[in-house]
């Protein structure tokens, strides 16, 4: 007998467990039984398993049987004449849906070549064992496991031509590469994503060498002149918008340049760029603190009196600005109506990029790198026939990381861009290095892809022979000039007194426990003193019964709410937030009490 489970839930037993899931499978194949219904026998304990919950991953393989696969040469020609489709497959029984815990009792072959009779199912194809993007990456199969899936996280941050209509778009933090080009080096889900429409990189040229150490724990070191033609320029997009609100009383918000009367009136200078109708012009160039749209707003709190008395200096100022660090020019001002018909104002704001350094760039292996220095053209190390490399990437990337991948993607370039073809490096299906290295000796060059080069400032040979060679690289959307942040004197927030949090707030910059540390290592610790007074406060403290005591302001005195005026009061310097942790346990009826000694 054994136990039967749908949805971990117990609900019957049936005399034999691996007949059962036979008859089971046998009429999902049948078309009888939904086809997203898996069942698997535990072997241990002979129990069976069935999953019908929604959320589960599921995916096709080809059925076989006593050794053989049941797509044969006829359902091929008929999918390619388009006599069948792919639900037809499912409904023969020829494709079926595998989950997790039905792969557990299967064995899937990797080739057709590769069938026993002791095999279930086979794989559609090798490269439907990755993702769509993963299948991006060339030569993936020489990638260890972990970079492969770094490589396809990376691509999805790669900045390129993500939309033909972009013009016409409001998206939010968009960027733009303004030449984007196709891969020498592609796979077979390059054309199945029609690649070439949505493209995000460029083929340069790649030195693997050492530059002066600049390229030093990942960094990549770029040619200037590179950036001067055109390489990795891009354009950040980012929208901002206003709605004329209503409220209750038949209030509303007015889009206009506000009048000096009104409640947090700015100043001329900040309004200076709007027009007439209170919203900025186009190809206006603005930065921070500058207003975009003017907008005013009735006042938040009403009395009765107010509703009647609405003058123009009761309403207050709610203009869009732009935020503390950013900057840009006005691309598109859109005027339209929100859901609820009020009037809508969105304005695009468009800021070129050009590669500078702190952006980041990485080849589709998960190579990644910061810019840490941006070479003049005069002194790039060159090869005997003249070529300059657009990036120069270092040696010590490949050998711990073991992205094989990357080192045939560069190889793979080269043939591809001498030969004037596109080289396959589909995953488990690529071009082999051996043809590779053959095709390469024939136009000239070293089989390795390795070439003489010379010191591009002393115009000395190099003792050793570097590799060099076209390779695809992206440029990614976190780049410095939107993290790059710093202050002094700032905002602070109300309940505990310290700097506000984040960029965008023009926030403070946190030393850490960690940071600390550092200090403490290099014994300079009286400097965290001062590091660490961020939200110092001097509050009186009683001597006697060692609780906070209270300030009267207007008779310029203190005293303790406990012992009375008569008890000893000590200025004492303190955290705001050690002040306010000792309120919230008086709060909790405890008593905090400090007990004063003095420093001398």
């Amino acid at each position: 007998m054994a136990d039967v489970f749908i949805d971990n839930k117990f609900i019957g037993t049936v005399k034999d467990g691996y007949s059962f899931a036979e008859r089971f499978i046998s009429e999902r194949r049948m078309n009888r039984l939904d086809a997203s219904a898996n069942i698997l026998v535990d072997k241990n304990t002979s129990n069976v398993y069935i999953e019908t919950s929604s959320g589960r991953t599921i995916r096709p393989l080809i059925v076989v049987k006593e050794g053989k696969s049941l797509l044969s040469k006829k359902h091929y020609e008929q999918l390619k004449a388009n006599e069948i489709a792919w639900s037809d497959l499912i409904k023969q029984g020829i494709i079926e849906y595998l989950d997790s815990t039905e792969e557990e009792g299967a064995l899937v072959a990797f080739d057709e070549k590769d069938l026993t009779t002791e095999h279930t199912h086979l794989e559609i194809s090798p490269t439907a064992i990755v993702g769509i993007i993963t299948a991006l990456v060339p030569f993936g199969h020489h990638n260890s496991g972990p970079r492969l899936l770094q490589g396809s996280k990376n691509q999805k941050q790669g900045i390129g031509f993500y939309a033909a209509n972009f013009p016409l778009r409001m998206d939010t933090d968009s960027n733009l590469l303004h030449y984007p080009q196709v891969p020498i080096v592609s796979s077979i889900l390059y054309d199945l994503t029609q690649y070439e429409k949505h493209p995000s990189g460029q083929n340069v040229i790649v030195a693997v060498m050492s530059y002066q150490g600049y390229n030093i724990e990942d960094a990549v070191i770029l040619n200037k002149g590179s950036i001067d033609r055109g390489f990795g320029r891009s354009t950040y997009f980012n929208p901002l918008v206003a709605e004329e609100l209503r409220y209750s009383g038949g209030l509303l918000d007015e889009i206009c340049i506000p009048d000096k009367e009104v409640k947090g009136y700015r100043s001329e200078k900040d309004y200076r760029l709007l027009d007439d109708d209170g919203i900025i012009t186009p190809e206006a160039y603005v930065k921070e603190e500058d207003v975009i749209i003017g907008k005013t707003s009735p006042p938040r709190f009403l009395n009765a009196m107010d509703e009647y008395n609405l003058a123009t200096n009761s309403r207050r100022e709610s203009s869009v600005s732009i935020a503390h660090g950013d900057q840009g020019i006005v691309d598109m001002v859109l005027l339209t109506e929100s859901e609820d018909g009020n009037k809508l104002i969105q304005v695009r704001l468009r800021e070129p990029r050009i590669p500078e350094l702190g952006d980041k760039f990485t080849s589709r292996h998960a190579q990644k790198g910061i810019v840490s220095l941006i070479v003049p053209e005069a002194d790039v190390p060159f090869t005997i026939t003249g070529v300059k490399p657009d990036i120069i990437f270092t040696a010590h990337g490949v050998v711990s990381r073991m992205t094989v991948g990357h080192l045939l993607d560069l190889l793979g370039g080269k043939i591809g861009a001498l030969g004037g073809r596109f080289i396959d490096g589909t995953i488990f299906d690529s071009e082999k290095e051996k043809d590779m290295r053959v095709e390469l000796l024939s136009y000239g060059f070293k089989e390795n892809a390795t070439e003489t080069m010379f010191n591009g400032v002393t115009g000395e040979e190099y003792k050793v022979k570097i590799f060099v060679g076209p390779m695809y690289y992206l440029r990614l959307k976190h780049q410095v000039r939107n993290k790059l942040h710093s202050r002094a004197l700032g905002p602070i927030q109300l309940l505990t007194r310290q700097p506000t949090e984040g960029r965008a707030k023009e926030g403070g910059l946190r030393l850490g426990e960690m940071e600390k540390d550092t200090l403490v290592a290099h014994g300079a610790s009286m400097l965290l003193k001062e590091r660490f007074d961020s939200d110092k406060t001097i509050i009186p403290i009683s001597d006697e019964s060692g609780i906070v005591a209270v300030h009267d302001a207007r008779k310029g005195r203190n005293y303790c709410p406990i012992a009375g005026e008569d008890a000893g009061i000590e200025q004492i310097e303190m955290s705001y937030a050690f002040k306010l942790i000792l309120d919230e346990f008086k709060s909790l009826c405890l008593y905090p009490k400090l007990n004063l000694k003095s420093k001398y």
